[in-house]
């Protein structure tokens, strides 16, 4: 037991010690030492991919750690699973709240409940009134708005008598005042001696709301202590690989490209929708345009909006001068836009289709190609053609494509992509859960349709991705672009600061 600096008590919620975990190659966590007590609210940082979300998986009890020791207050935890986490009083908050619509507040709160509802309407009420919340518990919970849904997530936690809540991303999706709100029950919980893991991409709401800070980097835990002891410097050169400034002061070779004499393939003016506003950029013949930014800056949603799936709100596309805002889908295919998406199996990939089924699907709407279904011999020439270029592993073209790797699985969705001889094409995060070797295999795909004179913008998380293979690149946060970087630009001190909207200098970004 400890005490704060109000020399009030505190007890030790949670401690994790030494936790690892790894998928197939990829180790995600390398060591994790934390410790959360009673009236404390830690602001857990780190870029993406850091760890944060497995990390949470595991004191949630969805998955097993390969080593480590989880204690929750005392007790060591030998069984990993949610009820056992809920049971010993840790919720966790999602970033989207998952309410039945259709169902009151009061539904939503007590359901899976076997008390009586009068005692546990009189419980609720009891919490509502000590916390200072006054929600109307009959309203439909389709009628609330984001920061009320989070509310009802919080009141079903602390009606299951949580101890610990976990907020991932709170306020990602709330205005300033919706912000204040959340605060002011963020406060009112820490003084009742509720613990709080506050995950944020927001530095400044690290200072405003958190009594300490955790940041993680690479499946590790690379700073963690009262907020007091930090600056805002402190934790952008925490969130820094260790050797990145060694690694920026060498000097890169990199052959400039004179854009002057060249017209854009694509080009976007002042171009809004669901999740990002007022973006302008030029893509080039031949150039690969790197966007950054963090989980939730709108990069996706940009993609999705320009290949025709979701509704833009204002501004406009143009593909080689040609005003295609709002174009379908088929029609974007058609004028020549692919995309290949972020999450291959949800939206990329027929699991249970063929090898050869997957890489033509796009062909299907093409008459002169064979309309609905292609005709066998130019089937098997394409996917053939395909299959030779990017050295997928396949037993034979009428394979299952859910049976590959990760790897030849995103082959086989760039290569339908690139089957229908796009100018643009539009990779999200083309390298997410795959290993080396397949990466590598990606990147002389990429680097192959450049020197084709395609156009690329590459979605990447992945900083060295981006500064790798980028002729250009793009910063966005939250919605907005924060910067556009020449290639002797981009680097990872100049892609984090824009990546959390800190500013800089050019002078001390060098």
């Amino acid at each position: 037991m400890s005490q704060n600096t109000e020399g009030v008590a505190q007890l030790e919620l949670l401690k994790v010690r030494g936790i690892t975990k790894q998928f197939g190659l990829n180790v995600v966590l390398k060591g994790i030492d934390l410790t959360v007590r009673s009236g404390e609210v830690l602001a857990l940082i780190g870029g993406n991919g850091a760890g944060k979300s497995t990390l949470m998986k595991i004191i949630m009890g969805i998955y097993q750690p390969d080593a480590g020791e989880v204690y929750i207050g005392e007790e060591r935890i030998t069984s990993f699973r949610p009820a056992v986490s809920l049971q010993k009083g840790i919720y966790m908050v999602p970033q989207e709240p998952m309410l039945f619509p259709n169902m009151t507040v009061e539904e939503n709160i007590l359901i899976g409940f076997k008390e009586k509802h009068s005692e546990l309407r009189s419980r609720l009420l009891k919490i509502m009134k000590d916390i200072g919340w006054n929600l109307d518990l009959s309203r439909k919970a389709l009628s609330l708005t984001i920061a009320e849904q989070q509310i009802v997530e919080l009141l079903r936690g602390l009606m299951r008598d949580a101890r610990l809540l976990i907020l991932d991303e709170p306020t990602s999706s709330l205005t300033f005042d919706e912000v204040e709100s959340l605060f002011e029950v963020v406060d009112g919980l820490k003084k009742k001696g509720i613990g709080i893991i506050y995950i944020t991409h927001r530095l400044g709401e690290v200072f405003e709301i958190g009594t300490h800070v955790a940041i993680m980097r690479d499946g590790l835990i690379t700073l963690h202590g009262p907020i007091k002891d930090f600056t805002r410097e402190m934790l952008v050169k925490g969130l820094l690989p260790k050797n990145v400034e060694e690694i920026e002061k060498e000097e890169t070779a990199f052959e400039e490209v004179d854009y002057a004499h060249l017209e854009p393939v694509l080009e976007l003016e002042d171009f809004s929708g669901y999740g990002f506003k007022d973006v302008s950029l030029k893509v080039y013949p031949g150039e690969i345009l790197g966007v950054a930014g963090l989980v939730g800056a709108g990069r996706t949603e940009l993609a999705t909006t320009i290949f025709g799936r979701e509704k833009p709100l204002g501004g406009k596309v143009l593909l080689n001068g040609k005003d295609v805002t709002g174009i379908s889908t088929k029609q974007a295919i058609d004028a020549g836009i692919n995309y290949v998406p972020e999450d291959r199996h949800l939206n990329g990939l027929f699991g249970i289709a063929s090898v050869a089924s997957n890489t033509t699907s796009s062909y299907l709407h093409n008459s002169s190609l064979g309309r609905f279904f292609l005709k066998d011999q130019k089937e098997f020439e394409i996917t053939q053609k395909y299959i030779d270029d990017f050295r997928t592993k396949v037993t034979g073209q009428d394979q299952e494509a859910g049976s590959l790797s990760g790897g030849n699985q995103q082959k086989i969705v760039i290569g339908r992509c690139l089957a229908t001889h796009p100018k643009v094409v539009i990779l999200d995060e083309p390298t997410r859960g795959i290993d080396a070797a397949a990466r590598g295999d990606v990147y002389s795909i990429i680097l192959k349709l450049k020197q084709q004179g395609v156009a690329i913008v590459l979605i990447s998380s992945d900083m060295e991705e981006i500064i790798q293979l980028s002729d250009r690149a793009v910063v966005m946060y939250q919605g907005y672009k924060k910067g556009e970087l020449a290639k002797q630009e981009i680097c990872q001190t100049s892609l984090m600061n824009r990546s959390f909207n800190i500013e800089v200098t050019q002078a001390e970004e060098a």
